[in-house]
Formats: C-alpha cells, sequence, structure tokens
C-alpha cells in the first residue's frame, strides 16, 4: 500500500510528466499544423497576398524558381527589389516570402495552391527564425516543422530540387538566446540534406564579423537583413543556384 505521502509525490510526478509531455505535444503540432496567420498587423494583407501570388503564379505560365520563407524572404519584393531583378529577374522566379510567417504558415500555403500547377527547377527555403522569435519554441520542434514542408514539398514538387537555407543568424552574438535556438535548429536541418533533391546551404558567416558579432551596419534590427546585404545574400548563393539551375544563369 503506498502511504498518502508518497501517493501525493506519485501523483505530482505523474502530473509534471503528463504535463511536460502535453507541452511537447503541443509545441510539435504547433509547428506542423497547417494555418493562417492571425497576427494583428498581418491579417489584413495576408491572405490577399497569397491571393495575389496565386494569381502571379498563374500568369507567370512557367516559373523555374521558387523562394519561399518569412519576411526575410518577403523583403525581396521591396528592399532587395534591385537585387532580385538583377539575379532572377531572367530566371522566371516567383516570391512566396510572407512577413511573420512560421512553419505552420508555410504549411497552409502549401496546402491552399502556392505551388500547384508548377514545376520549377529549384525551390530555396528558409523559415523557422519566427518559430523561435514568436514563441521560443525548442530547436527540435522547428526543425520538425522544417521537415513537415520537405516532405510536402517531396509530394507537390517530385521533380524540383530543394536549396534549404540555414537560418540566417539574429541577436548580437551567439549568447543570444534566440541566436541559440535558430542555431540548434540549424545544426539538425542540415541532416535533412541528401545532396540529391535537398541541398543544405550555410552563407551565415557573410553576415557576421570575425566575432561572430552581428552588427547593425548588417541588420539593423539584429534580424532583417539591411538592403545593401541582399546582393552579399544573392552572390553568395550564386555558384550554388547556378549549379542547381543548370544553364539558367542571371545574366
Amino acid at each position: 500500500m503506498i502511504k498518502p505521502f508518497r501517493f501525493a509525490l506519485f501523483s505530482l510526478g505523474a502530473a509534471l510528466i503528463s504535463c511536460t509531455s502535453s507541452s511537447s505535444l503541443r509545441d510539435t503540432t504547433m509547428s506542423t499544423t497547417p494555418g493562417v496567420q492571425t497576427a494583428s498587423w498581418a491579417v489584413k494583407w495576408w491572405k490577399p497576398r497569397h491571393e495575389e501570388k496565386l494569381k502571379a503564379k498563374k500568369d507567370m505560365g512557367q516559373v523555374d524558381l521558387v523562394f519561399l520563407g518569412d519576411s526575410i524572404t518577403h523583403a525581396w519584393d521591396n528592399g532587395g527589389k534591385k537585387t532580385w531583378d538583377q539575379f532572377y529577374g531572367k530566371r522566371k522566379a516567383l516570391n512566396l516570402g510572407f512577413s511573420g510567417d512560421r512553419t505552420e504558415h508555410v504549411l497552409w500555403r502549401l496546402e491552399h495552391g502556392a505551388v500547384e500547377g508548377i514545376d520549377p527547377k529549384l525551390l530555396v527555403l528558409m523559415i523557422g527564425t519566427n518559430n523561435a522569435g514568436h514563441r521560443e519554441e525548442p530547436s527540435k520542434f522547428t526543425a520538425i516543422g522544417i521537415k513537415a514542408i520537405l516532405d510536402d514539398l517531396e509530394t507537390r514538387l517530385p521533380n524540383t530540387k530543394v536549396l534549404l537555407l540555414a537560418i540566417f543568424p539574429r541577436g548580437k552574438d551567439d549568447q543570444d538566446p534566440l541566436r541559440k535556438l535558430t542555431m540548434g535548429t540549424n545544426k539538425i536541418i542540415k541532416t535533412y540534406a541528401d545532396n540529391d533533391r535537398i541541398h543544405y546551404l550555410s552563407i551565415n558567416d557573410r553576415f557576421l564579423d570575425e566575432n561572430r558579432i552581428l552588427q547593425k551596419s548588417v541588420m539593423k534590427d539584429l534580424l532583417h537583413p539591411n538592403t545593401n546585404q541582399y546582393k552579399v545574400w544573392a552572390e553568395a548563393m550564386e555558384p550554388k543556384v547556378k549549379e542547381l539551375m543548370g544553364n539558367h544563369t542571371s545574366k
């Protein structure tokens, strides 16, 4: 017979295990369950942008290159536009970056036609910094969300190569809590590369100084690349893009 005090400790321990398991399950489910963007600052434009991108995709007819991600990718449409035109203007490229997106939002967009009807040669994917920043999600759960996206893309775009980018550095240095989370995610997702369909690339050192400090001259808010950094991004990625796209050059 379990004495009352020991029973109480046993019950408390079971409750803590149950609570931890429920929390872990919830976090995993959040990153892998397709959902719309609900942030108050984004709800007015998020679905309309999705519809605009569906139309743009249809109007293009042939799409050879897709960028898929969050605000860092979204900015190719504004701050990075000049560089986009230079490097991707002749490549029949479609930008599917949406500010504020986490892995679950990308999954929703894929589920609702984002890449339907196209067969691009290459898709560039970078997602996950908002999983860390918006809810400080453990790296392993963000990585699971990214894996869900890759699996979804394999079904929808079986002939398309994926260039999986490391999540860009954020925060001042490697001791920043959110950078630790994104570095942890990068450590996991690099193992997803098979160098056949999925290729992994980190260009993060291009944004950091010799002490791995992220300067505000590179990212003013220590998260989003400044306008002049989009050329740094494009130039760093160009050899791999050219390799994976074959003869589709930017010139």
